[in-house]
């Protein structure tokens, strides 16, 4: 441990009590979601499952809920669902990520921990900061103990990668097949477009450029946050790219995060078929996945969005913002990548509601309501959000009429052709929405005024609400 090292350590404790202190009655605080003891977090990091134990890192910036310099915060959980902090796992101490940790994903294997991450560096001068003076660094850093990371190793750097790249290359997901390990880093080309880069290794450590993932159209200028996996017998590569334009209800928010299916293995397949949104809410992006210990591919995303500053959240104001998604379980239905909240959901509620037909009640800080379907239906929640399926038309709409409950967010949309149920999740100032058994979801943060928590549902539906109690 250097003294930089030391120094971030010793501020970090001192910071985050006195945040810690300001914060404990918070109104907006989630009971499932991971939130950040304080300051700032964005991307899910080093997903992984540890001796038994789940481990969520994630992109952190502790002493302003604005954001700021970039380290790892960390957390772990014993049954997806409650989520005990950590403090920071990484620190931008060393000379090759003295500007942030930035993203990066765990390998276990073994007693140990690895967490490959990219070390950023901006350095001071005229540069445009995409061709020129920035540095970015795939590191290292190894555990025995799942909790401390003490060493760090700079593996790569802008010289190890392809020359008709720009210096935007980061993210690296790391996994093994096999007796080989592979790594796919997302990228910006010189000519501007979004591409994902595939490495091997045989020792964790030296890594061989192989090939990359790309997509002819308009698929965006950088794609972060790749993530390649088999699942069902298909193989996906997920990106979240930037620069994509809206095209009608599709990709409304700034920027995406969605799915390709390759045509083939991750060695020889080509990226075919369209790109397809993960969630068609306002807050979801840079989603990861990892491979639990009973064989579920489980994703975390991000619940927020970079670069939208008309997007506002209340908990700013009380020294934090962002929360992470439920975590979700993958799997593949009429050749859709389907998502759905953890099994151990359904387990943890021990209160239940049945209602049928229109319903007006209270909405409860921390619940679900399951749905039949049968035609049109219009769900709102703190009477301002409203969650409707215009059955003529095909169209589910989220959508704010209360511009302070959302937060600057308005209305997004989605085709579908048929609605026969409606998973709705609500955690304080959270809602995901799950339809029709999670081939389409809709995510979005909301902040509700006391004595305006209601639920009121208009329609052709039934189904129950549960809650913990």
């Amino acid at each position: 441990m250097n003294a930089l090292h030391q120094a971030w350590e010793q501020l970090l404790k001192e910071k985050i009590s006195e945040k810690q202190r300001e914060i404990k009655e918070d109104p907006y605080r989630p009971f499932l979601h991971i939130a950040p003891p304080a300051g700032w977090l964005n991307d899910p990091n080093g997903l992984c499952q540890y001796k038994g134990v789940y481990h969520a890192f994630y992109q952190f910036a502790p002493f302003r809920a604005e954001g700021g310099l970039k380290f790892w915060g960390h957390c772990t959980s014993r049954d997806l669902l409650h989520w005990e902090d950590q403090g920071a796992a990484l620190y931008p101490d060393q000379p090759y990520d003295c500007h942030g940790a930035y993203s990066g994903s765990a390998l276990v294997e073994g007693d140990q921990m690895y967490l490959y991450y990219t070390g950023n560096v901006k350095l001071l001068g005229s540069y445009d900061y995409i061709e020129t003076g920035r540095e970015s660094n795939t590191v290292l850093a190894v555990s025995e103990n799942g909790r401390t990371f003490q060493t760090k190793e700079l593996l790569m750097t802008n010289e190890d990668y392809p020359e008709d790249l720009t210096k935007h290359v980061r993210d690296p997901r790391v996994f093994k097949l096999g007796n080989i390990y592979y790594m796919v880093q997302g990228a910006r080309t010189k000519e501007n477009r979004g591409v994902a880069l595939l490495f091997s290794s045989e020792d964790k450590r030296t890594w061989t450029y192989i090939r990359r993932f790309e997509r002819e159209g308009d698929y965006g200028y950088m794609w972060e946050c790749p993530d390649l996996y088999e699942i069902d017998g298909r193989t996906v590569l997920s990106v979240s790219p930037q620069g994509m334009e809206q095209k009608g209800l599709c990709y409304a928010n700034k920027y995406q995060s969605g799915t390709f299916f390759l045509d083939g293995d991750m060695q020889t397949g080509e990226v075919t078929g369209d790109f397809r949104e993960l969630d068609a809410g306002f807050d979801f992006y840079a989603p990861q996945t990892f491979l639990a210990d009973d064989g579920r591919r489980i994703q975390i995303g991000w619940m927020g969005m970079p670069d939208v500053p008309e997007h506002q959240n209340k908990t700013v104001e009380d020294g934090w913002q962002h929360i992470m998604t439920i975590p979700r379980e993958l799997s593949i239905q009429d050749g859709i990548l389907c998502q759905n909240p953890v099994q151990e959901l359904d387990a943890w509620w021990n209160q239940k509601m049945s209602f049928t037909g229109s319903f007006q009640g209270e909405l409860k800080p921390c619940c679900e309501w399951r749905l039949a379907v049968q035609g049109q239906v219009t769900v709102t929640l703190a009477e301002g959000l409203h969650l409707r399926y215009q059955e003529e038309e095909g169209i589910f709409w989220m959508e704010f009429t209360d511009a302070s409950l959302g937060g600057g967010r308005g209305v997004r949309g989605r085709e579908i052709k048929s609605l026969s149920s409606m998973r709705i999740l609500v955690d304080v100032s959270c809602v995901e929405v799950f339809l029709n058994e999670g081939t389409d979801v809709f995510t979005t943060r909301f902040y509700p005024e006391k004595g305006r928590e209601q639920i009121k549902i208009c329609g052709k539906a039934s189904g129950v609400c549960q809650w913990h109690q």
